[in-house]
């Protein structure tokens, strides 16, 4: 009896050593794995750049004295923004207006804030016009006091943030109740924002005040003459390039609630308000522009069905009616889907020949700009120049020559 209860005990007590030599084994094993892992660990994947944030605003003298400039900047904005846009990565790009002139004239300034529909920004530049001035200093102050505060800067602390003041008369300094450029330029610094200045002709005060502003800002000075030294050049694809570009217009597929609809119906309007009354270059500029990856945003808007769709937003048969598009919530819900299939393969169509095109236009211009020697003293050019050396911390890269 005995001798089986002594059986019993040790079998216990072999079971328990087993059990816990089992368990200190498995502990060692899983330590000795931490430490000597026997297959190579898993390769975090490859996650590509952020794309960067490019924020511009311009703060444009629309005196008297400022109709070629102004009329140089209708007709450059889509090369600079494309340029702008060309870097690599390709960057998220808004825009920003403020008009200025002085106290006693139809206005003081006004300001149309950063976009990236640039469709609307140049809308609003079409509308400036040079009138009033004549008396020498203009509200300077205020027009920077509006950039800095009046403008919806992002919060992105890596963004490209800059103001071009441009301008050909000086800051009135004898205006008590304003904040004065100094102060100014120190408040855009706290922001991240450069002020970057551009004198117009030759006025020996103006650019005093304007280098000064530069160098308190850590921007660039530079002048040009008072019609923009614009180059400008033509080429024989411009006629086409806009057509093409309002066809690709024609497949915007703008869907939503009524305020997104009300929001897709004003792009429109203002597309129609350039095709009209901006010429054949500047409308190849813009379907230049378009026709990057960083244009697509101004292209399309904010909603488009076709884009949604392919990006596996939205199915289409999950898109109520009354959000649909007119053109696809009239027809039959079997022929919608047919609909949109065709629109989509236009749309790709589209955009390869507006591609192809705009390669050809750029060898044009390129070998008819290197045989201009006023090309590097072009305001698009100094833009653009300014902008290759400020963005180079900031991950972006151009080539050398801007689009024309």
């Amino acid at each position: 009896m005995q001798s089986n209860k002594l059986r019993k005990l040790l079998g216990a007590s072999l079971f328990v050593v087993t059990a816990g030599a089992v368990a200190g084994y498995d502990q060692l094993a899983g330590l000795e794995h931490k430490l000597f892992p026997q297959h190579p660990q898993p390769v975090p994947a490859i996650v590509a750049p952020a794309a960067q944030d490019i924020e511009v605003v311009f703060a444009i003298d629309t005196t008297g004295s400022m109709g070629g400039l102004l009329e140089a900047a209708k007709e450059k904005v889509w090369s600079i923004a494309t340029t702008m846009a060309s870097s690599k990565p390709a960057p998220n790009i808004k825009m920003g207006l403020v008009a200025y002139r002085d106290r006693g004239d139809a206005y003081v300034t006004k300001v149309f804030d950063l976009n990236s529909d640039l469709d609307s920004v140049y809308a609003e530049l079409m509308e400036f016009q040079a009138q009033g001035g004549g008396d020498g200093p203009e509200s300077v102050n205020k027009a920077l006091s509006d950039a800095v505060h009046q403008i919806s800067w992002g919060q992105n602390s890596n963004a490209y943030r800059v103001v071009f003041l441009v301008g050909d008369a000086p800051a009135h300094m004898d205006y008590g109740n304003e904040a004065q450029y100094p102060q100014l330029v120190k408040q855009a610094s706290a922001r991240g924002i450069l002020i970057n200045t551009i004198r117009c002709g030759g006025d020996l005060k103006t650019g005093q005040q304007w280098q000064q502003i530069a160098a308190l800002g850590q921007g660039s000075y530079f002048t040009v003459d008072q019609n923009g030294s614009a180059l400008a050049i033509n080429s024989p694809f411009d006629t086409k390039l806009a057509q093409l570009s309002a066809e690709l217009d024609g497949t915007r597929l703008g869907y939503g609630d009524a305020a997104s609809k009300a929001k897709a119906e004003l792009k429109e309007a203002a597309t129609s308000k350039l095709r009209s009354f901006s010429s054949a270059a500047s409308q190849a500029r813009r379907a230049a522009f378009n026709a990057l990856d960083a244009g697509a945003k101004n292209l399309f808007g904010d909603k488009d069905l076709l884009v949604d769709i392919s990006e596996g937003e939205v199915r289409l048969d999950e898109v109520a009616e009354t959000q649909l598009p007119s053109a696809i919530a009239k027809l039959a819900p079997a022929e919608r889907q047919a609909a949109v299939n065709e629109i989509a393969s236009k749309r790709k169509q589209l955009q390869a020949e507006i591609q192809a095109l705009s390669g050809k236009r750029d060898a044009y211009l390129a070998e008819q700009a290197a045989a201009a020697p006023a090309a590097s003293s072009s305001l698009d050019y100094k833009i653009l120049e300014s902008v290759k050396e400020q963005t180079k911390d900031k991950g972006l890269v151009y080539d050398d020559v801007p689009r024309m």
